[in-house]
């Protein structure tokens, strides 16, 4: 299956002379399209660096980042932003929302950036997005409003108005309870079985044994790559139970 994503020896640092901290050293990654990829690592290991850079929402110091056959790094600024308005999704532990608009205005709001769209098909297409996320009926409320859950629904719901090809997913449960968080990731699940590649970093091992693919990080390294069979719904113990292992066996 063709890539969607794909970083070569990529390298980011931060800060200059004896303040140079290196976060990322030499990674390479490839995402096929339609895949589940999993982050984990602790603290400061680069996941999430690497998440932003192959999203191109940071730049690298070095190596390349291509979106399908695209470099990121050749785009103008407007056209990355437009590259990642348009094709991709991000997701992230704590939405954010302008407070002054209402939570279906808040979803349409990245499809009606660009002027050219039907404001009453976009309205029909971020109602018909909440319903099928759980949240059909919320659409004037407030973001101060409604709980975390529905905040992250309407969130997930925003990430899908442009029919993204890839979602980005930060932490997308960590301010959640396990109920919620398992709803969300049953959503995200679904979403994956759609079509949509996604890339999440997360800490929890359950959540991580939902995707395709687990790669662990240490010291700005992809350090392991643990594969999983396509997730049916019916073998999360046992998924998670390798995510475990393969945590252990790199230090996690």
């Amino acid at each position: 299956m063709s890539s969607i994503i794909t970083g070569t020896r990529i390298v980011k640092t931060y800060g200059k002379g004896t303040e140079q901290a290196t976060v990322l050293n030499g990674v390479d990654v490839v995402i096929t399209k339609g895949e589940f990829v999993a982050v984990m690592g602790p603290s400061g290991s680069g996941k999430t660096t690497l998440l932003f850079a192959l999203s191109g929402m940071d730049g690298i110091t070095g190596g390349s980042v291509k979106f399908g056959d695209t470099e990121l790094s050749g785009l103008r600024e407007n056209v990355l932003a437009d590259l990642r308005r348009t094709r991709m999704g991000f997701i992230f532990q704590q939405p954010t929302m302008l407070r002054n608009l209402n939570l279906l205005d808040n979803i349409m709001l990245p499809a009606v950036q660009d002027g050219k769209r039907n404001i009453a098909e976009l309205a029909q297409k971020a109602r018909h997005l909440m319903k099928q996320t759980g949240i059909s009926g919320l659409e004037y409320r407030d973001t101060m409003e409604v709980s975390g859950g529905q905040l992250q629904r309407a969130g997930i719901c925003r990430a899908l108005m442009n029919t993204p090809e890839i979602l980005f997913a930060d932490e997308p449960t960590g301010a959640l309870n396990s109920k919620t968080a398992e709803e969300i990731m049953g959503l995200l699940v679904a979403i994956n079985q759609a079509g949509t590649a996604i890339m999440l970093v997360t800490h929890d091992a359950r959540v991580a044994a939902r995707a395709d693919r687990v790669l662990f990080t240490r010291d700005g390294h992809i350090v392991s790559n643990l594969t999983l069979a396509k997730f049916s719904g019916g073998d999360l113990e046992a998924r998670g139970e390798k995510v475990l292992a393969g945590m252990a066996a790199v230090g996690i």
